[in-house]
């Protein structure tokens, strides 16, 4: 692991925040180097998960950066953390296959009991357990979370737990799974947000005994299923906290989640910028480089700007959260900012590529997929507008 960076508490409003990761920034090039073009092609045309380097970078130590040192991890801030994720994707690859192993033992680490933490933090740090995937939406509800329709019922040492859930990542690449389940029916609760508790499912004893698993095919290489409950046992034991306030632990990390995600975007914003500018200089057309133009070279220009505040904010969004602060607000509005950037610079470098931007073999129409998706999940930008509208600007409540 690289040497823990400068605390992000001490910067000056004069410093440049790309300057203080010097060690992570270089560190996590370098693995990315190994992988590059060629092999994300393969995994691509394979429709495979990208196991051997996800597998680096956990031996790396980069994907426990925030479990603290006293259960076997690295202890890093969320900023050193967001700057992982923004090197991965600004190197060409897609942390969406590994950033859940990153932040979702964040409810075990705040919530769970010190047994708990015991038990399976230490080897999730390691490598020797993956708890990449947490299960919360539904078919039914969507982000409508309170109405959630899946039940996990006390039955001595034992809940029993039904239902369905949808878009679930990465759960036949890891060992243990958050799930997110009524325990109190909705119409017995004093409020709405009551009556739902977090459970860690070990999906190794899960799968083929009361969990099936369908995976859904889609527009992006990212391994998302279908889940369905029929009478699983999940031992009381791995309840995690109180029962019936799980929707508040669950919240609780997503600060962590929009920032990290935030840091991916940006990443991919950067890289996209970099493509363009680079094809721009070297392409030549009607005897003059294409980016002679101002046509070519000011969206260029303009998407490198976007991404450059976006990239403001996460830091901001950042350091709040790493100061223990509230940030809901900076967390939320990071994550709108660099999802719009790195779209609007993956169209730009799509067009400024022509037709060789539909090529498979310039992985630019990979990594434009991949960005697309930041628009949608895992919040979308309308939520994060209304959230915005709502508790910032005390606009009435749309829904």
């Amino acid at each position: 692991m690289a040497p823990v960076p400068i605390d992000p508490a001490t910067m000056h409003a004069d410093q440049d925040p790309d300057q203080l990761y010097p060690e992570i920034r270089d560190a996590v090039r370098s693995l990315c180097a190994g992988f590059d073009s060629a092999y994300w092609q393969r995994v691509e045309e394979q429709d495979a998960f990208p196991e051997r380097f996800v597998q680096a970078l956990t031996q790396a130590g980069w994907l426990s950066a925030l479990i603290p040192e006293a259960y076997g991890g690295s202890g890093l801030s969320l900023t050193a953390a967001s700057v992982i994720m923004e090197e991965i994707n600004r190197s060409g690859g897609n942390s969406g296959a590994c950033h859940g192993q990153m932040y979702v033992m964040g409810c075990l680490l705040r919530h769970g009991s010190e047994a708990q933490k015991q038990r399976w933090l230490p080897a999730i740090a390691s490598g020797e357990l993956r708890m990449q995937s947490m299960a919360v939406t539904e078919p039914t509800t969507g982000t409508d979370t309170t109405k959630l329709k899946t039940t996990a019922v006390r039955q001595g040492d034992k809940y029993i737990v039904n239902g369905q859930k949808v878009w679930i990542s990465r759960v036949q690449h890891s060992d243990l799974m958050l799930l997110l389940a009524r325990t109190t029916p909705l119409d017995q609760v004093r409020r709405k947000s009551e009556g739902l508790s977090v459970f860690v499912v070990d999906l190794r004893d899960a799968i083929g005994k009361g969990l099936t698993v369908k995976p859904i095919r889609n527009m992006v290489n990212h391994e998302t299923n279908e889940l369905f409950f029929d009478n699983l046992e999940v031992p009381a034991e791995n309840l995690i906290g109180e029962e019936g306030q799980g929707l508040k632990y669950i919240l609780d990390g997503l600060n962590a989640e929009r920032i990290l995600i935030a840091a991916e975007c940006i990443g991919d914003g950067y890289w996209f910028v970099e493509r363009a500018s680079n094809y721009a200089r070297d392409r030549i057309v009607f005897d003059r480089p294409i980016g002679q133009n101002q046509a070519v070279q000011f969206p260029i220009a303009r998407a490198y700007v976007n991404v450059e505040a976006a990239s403001l904010m996460r830091y901001k969004a950042a350091r709040l959260f790493d100061a223990g602060r509230p940030c809901g607000k900076e967390a939320n509005i990071a994550k709108l900012l660099a999802a719009d950037a790195s779209w609007e610079a993956a169209n730009v470098c799509l067009q400024t590529h022509g037709g060789f931007g539909f090529a498979a073999e310039y992985d630019i129409e990979r990594k434009f997929r991949e960005t697309r998706l930041y628009q949608v999940a895992p919040i979308s930008t309308n939520l994060i507008l209304s959230y915005v509208a709502e508790h910032v600007l005390e606009l009435p409540r749309s829904f």
